[in-house]
């Protein structure tokens, strides 16, 4: 058994004294893990770096065994991150959440288009919080449990949406929210079918709503939770300023 995909990295781990568990997500084959062999030599450990696009090459002796990985380098996205903390922690929380929430070898073509995209504007602040936001939501609709936000669940029009039922996952308008306030979630701006410029508070309101979905509809099933790494990064998003 063998492939070659294009692939971003998502997580490295040692094995024994030279060599690597690597996770990658790749278009054709989803989340898959494999060994690479000499992954502490300078070279590699440069390349087997969260966020690094690579080409990878599969084999193993049966498709249920873990197989051995050959590397080669793509793109090297992660150098250019060293030294801006709040984008490492936008990468290690979505390297995490696609870690956590994605089937392994189950192909999601939509979800790995996302998050290239999402990891190449890692550098550019005023992009991938919005992004990252919507990427969440993409994993909520890819994997079954998209979010309803272009009609309200009790009026059936498309206009004034301001919130989110959390039982339902539909938007709700804004007359008709009025009275549950308490007990509903701010559908932000940006995520409604017309997006309206990202406001103040908008991507906080973002990350509760794909979070709270996150949450109930695919970890909790499965007995798993949000990874620190999400928390840290709103954390040093509200310390910037930036949700």
């Amino acid at each position: 058994m063998e492939w070659s995909d294009r692939a971003i990295i998502l997580n490295v781990r040692a094995h024994g004294e030279a060599s690597a568990i690597v996770e990658l997500l790749t278009p054709k084959y989803g989340r898959h893990t494999g060994l690479v062999r000499g992954a502490t030599a300078k070279r590699m450990r440069g390349l087997l770096q969260p966020g690094n696009v690579v080409q990878a090459h599969w084999r193993a002796r049966l498709s249920e065994h873990l197989g051995i990985y050959t590397i080669e380098a793509i793109e090297s996205r992660a150098p250019a991150l060293f030294d801006d903390a709040l984008a490492l922690s936008g990468l290690g929380a979505a390297c995490a959440m696609a870690s956590l929430t994605l089937p392994e070898r189950e192909a999601h073509q939509g979800i790995f288009d996302a998050f290239d995209m999402l990891v190449a504007q890692m550098s550019e602040i005023d992009v991938w919080p919005a992004l990252y936001v919507r990427w969440e939501v993409g994993i909520l609709r890819e994997l079954g449990f998209g979010l309803a936000l272009d009609r309200c669940a009790a009026t059936g029009s498309g206009e004034n949406l301001s919130h989110v039922s959390p039982r339902s996952g539909q938007a709700v308008s804004a007359g008709a929210a009025a009275p549950y306030l308490d007990k509903l979630l701010i559908l932000p701006g940006f995520l409604q079918i017309l997006p309206t410029p990202l406001q103040e508070g908008d991507v906080k309101a973002g990350l509760a709503l794909t979070g709270y979905f996150l949450e109930r509809r695919i970890l909790w099933p499965v007995n798993k939770v949000i990874p620190e790494a999400r928390a840290r990064m709103i954390e040093r998003l509200g310390s910037a300023g930036r949700l």
